[in-house]
């Protein structure tokens, strides 16, 4: 036998609001344990010239959404979320070795760093002997953040096989750093 039961908030035992609905099927979550907030993500929105096989920290300038403003993309390029928690973290990045071949992107390694240390590295696949001119790389990783003074921070390092006048690049738009609460 099955049961339906129809209301349009569900509240705890001290009378606080957990959810509630508009009844037409939109549902809004109350209470912020439950929500994946704080979250944001920025991208490189200028072409970032960095030196070849350096980590180097991504300038993320260009915000697409910071829920609760805990994301630096003027200063520190970092996220410090005044919420404890696990928070799932994700990395994009697009190197260019420009001039001509073979000055090409050998790898590529996406490096969190926490409060000024590396959490770990996320490494591309090596093209030699065949250097692409650009390459992609993405990664992801859950990590623990404390609420009060932790932060990560998003370095990189490109290879170039020779390297010419042009340099190494992370490009814009198409390297980005985000993240969003998963829970306490």
């Amino acid at each position: 036998m099955a049961s339906i039961i129809k209301a349009n908030e569900l509240q705890d035992f001290g009378g606080n609001s957990i959810i509630t609905s508009d009844g037409a099927g939109n549902v809004t979550v109350n209470a912020a344990a439950m929500k994946n907030t704080p979250a944001f993500e920025a991208r490189v929105s200028v072409d970032q010239s960095i030196s070849h096989n350096t980590a180097t920290k991504v300038q993320c300038g260009d915000e697409t959404f910071d829920t609760d403003g805990y994301y630096d993309n003027v200063t520190n390029y970092r996220f410090t979320p005044l919420v404890a928690g696990k928070y799932y973290f994700y990395f994009g990045l697009k190197g260019f070795a420009g001039g001509s071949d073979p000055d090409g992107v050998r790898f590529m390694i996406i490096k969190p760093y926490k409060n000024g240390s590396l959490v770990r590295d996320y490494d591309s696949v090596d093209t030699d002997p065949n250097e692409l001119r650009t390459g992609v790389v993405t990664a992801s990783a859950v990590i623990e953040l404390n609420g009060s003074t932790d932060y990560l921070e998003f370095y990189a390092t490109v290879y170039a096989q020779n390297l010419s006048s042009t340099g190494v690049q992370i490009l814009e738009n198409a390297t980005y750093f985000g993240a969003h609460r998963i829970g306490s």
